[in-house]
């Protein structure tokens, strides 16, 4: 197949080959095509395997691009301000730089969870700004709408927003009835909360939003076509500041503009005339167009800043086992024609013919499942998005995302796949055709190469050291470290699979032979025989039981300790809830009650952490507790290893959790420098270390300290400890009268957590994080299995000319399954075992958990498809030789 050209040298007799010229390339090229086509018709089913597996990958990595980039074009929506052509609020950014080692300075960026406010003076500038019809302050304040007083269970009592009448025309609102509040005592109420409570014009209704409920007469009914963040009721202006409780800022300032002035002139005009800080170091930041859903949902965006690297985190994660994956089933496919391969660079077909022809059938194979795996993506990708579109972030998903996102997967898949097969290719067609002649009775190589063996045993090194260096430290730092330890030790098996496989399978292989007689002496021959080939089969189960390991039981080891540290913490028995939150009041009230040994408010809020990690700035949201201090020890203990709680109190004290503190290197009257949710800095001093921080969280900090730098400053809960008599339940639930809608309960640890045991959003990650990549784990296992098991058909037929008959090679088939599944679980649970318990040890002091249910699902799960693999394709590819007679 070769193409050589006769010189006419003096001595016309020499022959040399040319270097290669048009009609040489044509050659070559004509060549390697027909090889390709009649390989591809004569192994369709080995093929099938890398089809399958391609067009997994496309459709699996181009759901997660769309979803990615549906998360980036994600932006509040625009309900409360729709009526308005521009707000104006503070920065919800906060920043933080510093010089990494050896480079050049960088810049951290976090939202904060808190609303920022303006200083009042803002409005009038804003007024009068150029362009401005209408400048109007925005404040929000949570309210309770009727109930059954003190009933202990809510029924009745309603939530909703408070807002001055002069701002309901930044929605606009309308009114349908009656007129605008002209007193103290009088409010208009929207037309969804006057259907629901049956109200009109003239009806009394009873409001609580500073503590204590008061009557109010409904003067009017509004309406509006746009609903913003629930039912809404109208005060006059000067009582909604005073129900605000900070009559010197506003959250934010709604401006109408003058008809004829355009989005871009109007901000120019305002950020001319506004000051350029809100208060303190807040930028004052001018929202237009889409934009002004920021200022209705102050977090959204910081949700999904959490959410992203999340996502990108997983998104890599899959990108790596499914490249695996796929040079893995490439490798092997290419294998196991090593024999064909050796026998036609025996017959003359050059190396470039050869890896031409390789690289050709793989391309076509690869470009039409990625043409199928870019359709799958959209099905896919928006099944994906359903999981994690919450409110009030809406996923967008325009006409040109899904096929973008379907063409960057296939460039991700297809682009190495052409170099996987030559690299699998290459030690065939490497050879001399004298050598090749004798390649092609015993073409299986037994050891994988110098270069990949060096490279898998430096990556297990550097994942054991990964390993050791997550026990010597904590917190984030440590998980670091751990996924880092996980992803080199997954690599490097991969890398191994050979060498791995064959200690695994000889070790399996002796009880084998012994309680499966002949079937099982031929089982663990051929397994002892055909260590590599195995190895490809043991590798995806690797990665499958490895990832899912590491994936669910770093979260349930997490959720485990948090939960038995916030069960050990509670010392209540009750708790009280209300519809929006509880003013600080309540526990004043529950406190004095007779019975009550001790009552203490939650308040729930968060603070930006400014460190460094492995040299380069970080900005971490951390949950945080406001407590009051004197009152705290009757009903939650945090066990304080050093200091005191007595002693927090005051606008400068925090107590913090002890594995931050040592992070941190803070110790009892050293100061911890936080930025508090609405961005203010502060520098509060330690006054005690506690040991329960996964359950109760990092910080804790006065209750009077947090509550002014929170948008709402309502307890989530309260904690109440009684004498344990019923009488004293009964007693709670008759103090609480006048807080309409106030629920008494008995309490759980979940009442104590700084996070939830699981969120939506959490369920959503994990189905996504392990439900989808498992089963594309479980889709790779099934077809390498059934490629291998393809090209075991003139194995099966030697063996039934020997005189095995077809029950025996079932039970061969059955054996060897049982070896490989054990073999993949083991390896696969041992890798997994590495890094989780140094995270677990240094997070939590314990082992990693992993629920027996949760595993066993994981076991049957590769059990079920290591069978599909290898028993049904094995059948299938040797029935008509198995079905057949001996001779």
């Amino acid at each position: 197949m070769s193409t050589y050209t006769r010189t006419e040298a003096d001595t016309g007799t020499g022959v040399t080959p040319r270097g290669p010229g048009p009609d040489v390339r044509f050659g070559v090229r004509r060549a390697s095509a027909f090889l390709a086509r009649r390989s591809l018709r004569a192994h369709r089913r080995a093929w099938a395997a890398v089809f399958a597996a391609t067009a997994a990958a496309v459709a699996l990595i181009g759901s997660f691009a769309l979803v990615l980039g549906s998360l980036l074009l994600a932006a509040p929506p625009v309900a409360r301000y729709a009526g308005a052509d521009a707000v104006v609020v503070g920065d919800q950014r906060v920043t933080y730089t510093a010089k990494p080692w050896g480079s050049e300075p960088k810049t951290a960026e976090a939202h904060l969870p808190e609303r920022v406010r303006l200083d009042r003076s803002a409005v009038a500038r804003a007024a009068g700004a150029e362009g401005v019809a209408k400048a109007v302050a925005d404040d929000s304040v949570p309210v309770t709408v009727g109930g059954a007083p003190g009933d202990g269970t809510g029924r009745g009592a309603a939530g909703a927003v408070g807002r001055s009448w002069q701002a309901a025309v930044l929605t606009p609102y309308r009114l349908t009835g009656g007129h605008a509040p002209g007193a103290p005592d009088e409010v208009v109420v929207d037309d969804a909360l006057a259907a629901a409570a049956a109200l009109r014009p003239g009806s009394r209704i009873t409001v609580r939003a500073d503590g204590t409920p008061r009557p109010y007469t409904v003067s009017g009914v509004a309406a509006s076509a746009h609903r913003g963040d629930g039912p809404a009721v109208f005060f006059t202006e000067r009582r909604l500041t005073d129900l605000a409780g900070h009559p010197g800022t506003v959250d934010a300032i709604g401006v109408v503009a003058e008809r004829g002035v355009t989005a871009g002139e109007l901000r120019a005009s305002l950020e001319a005339a506004l000051p350029d800080r809100a208060r303190g170091d807040r930028a004052v930041v001018v929202l237009t167009g889409a934009e002004r859903g920021r200022a209705e949902h102050v977090d959204a965006l910081g949700t999904r800043g959490e959410l992203l690297p999340l996502l990108a985190s997983v998104a890599g994660t899959v990108l790596m086992v499914a490249l695996l994956v796929i040079a893995t089933t490439i490798s092997q496919a290419v294998h196991q024609r090593s024999g064909e391969l050796a026998l036609l660079r025996a017959v003359g077909a050059t190396p470039r013919q050869l890896r031409s022809a390789v690289g050709r059938e793989v391309g076509r194979v690869a470009g039409a499942a990625a043409v199928l795996g870019a359709i799958g993506t959209v099905p896919l990708g928006l099944y994906l998005r359903s999981l994690l579109a919450t409110e009030p972030l809406p996923l967008p998903v325009p006409l040109w995302l899904p096929p973008a996102a379907g063409a960057v997967a296939a460039v991700l898949v297809v682009l190495p796949a052409r170099p996987v097969s030559l690299l699998a290719a290459r030690s065939v067609t490497g050879l001399r055709p004298a050598a090749a002649l004798g390649a092609a009775g015993a073409p299986e190589s037994s050891e994988p190469g110098r270069v990949r063996t060096v490279a898998g045993v430096v990556l297990a090194v550097a994942g054991i050291g990964s390993a050791g260096a997550a026990t010597a430290q904590g917190g984030q730092a440590a998980a670091v470290a751990a996924s880092g330890a996980a992803t080199s030790l997954i690599i490097a098996v991969a890398l191994l699979g050979p060498r791995i496989a064959r200690v695994a399978l000889r070790v399996l292989g002796a009880p084998v032979r012994v309680v499966g007689g002949v079937s099982g002496f031929l089982a663990a021959r051929s397994a002892a025989a055909h260590h590599r080939r195995l190895g490809a089969a043991i590798t995806p189960i690797v990665l499958l039981v490895a990832f899912v390991c590491v994936q669910l039981s770093a979260a349930s080891t997490l959720e485990r300790a948090a939960g038995r540290q916030a069960a050990a913490a509670l010392r209540a028995d009750l708790v009280v809830t209300g519809p929006a939150g509880l003013p600080a009041d309540a526990a004043r009230a529950v406190r004095e009650v007779p019975g009550v040994v001790a009552a203490t408010g939650v308040l729930r809020s968060a603070v930006v952490l400014a460190h460094r990690e492995l040299g380069e700035p970080r900005l971490e949201r951390l949950p945080v507790l406001g407590v009051t201090a004197d009152r705290l020890s009757g009903a939650l203990d945090p066990h304080v290893t050093a200091g005191d709680l007595a002693d927090l109190a005051g606008r400068g004290t925090v107590a913090v959790g002890e594995d931050r503190a040592a992070d941190l290197d803070a110790g009892i009257g050293d100061t911890v420098e936080l930025r508090l949710g609405d961005g203010t800095r502060v520098a509060p001093r330690v006054v005690a270390v506690y040991e329960r921080s996964l359950g109760l969280g990092e910080f804790m900090l006065p209750r009077e300290a947090l509550a002014a730098h929170t948008t709402a400053p309502l307890d989530r809960s309260v904690l109440v400890r009684t004498d344990g008599s019923p009488a004293s339940a009964d007693a709670v639930r008759r103090a609480l009268a006048p807080y309409p809608g106030a629920r008494v309960r008995a309490a759980t640890p979940d009442d104590v957590r700084i996070d939830p045991p699981a969120s939506e959003q959490d369920d959503a990650l994990v189905i996504i994080g392990v439900g989808v990549i498992g089963g594309f784990a479980l889709l790779a296992v099934v077809g390498t299995l059934s490629l291998i098991s393809v090209g075991r058909t003139p194995e099966f037929r030697l063996l039934h000319l020997v005189g095995a008959g077809r029950r025996q090679v079932r039970r061969m088939l059955v054996l060897e399954t049982a070896l490989v599944a054990v073999a993949g679980l083991v390896i696969g649970t041992l890798v997994a075992a590495v890094p989780l318990a140094a995270f677990a040890l240094s997070t939590t002091g314990s082992l990693p958990y992993l629920s027996p249910a949760r595993y066993g699902v994981l076991a049957l799960a590769v059990v079920v498809a290591a069978g599909l693999g290898t028993i049904r394709s094995g059948a299938s590819g040797g029935r008509g030789v198995l079905g057949g007679r001996s001779g």
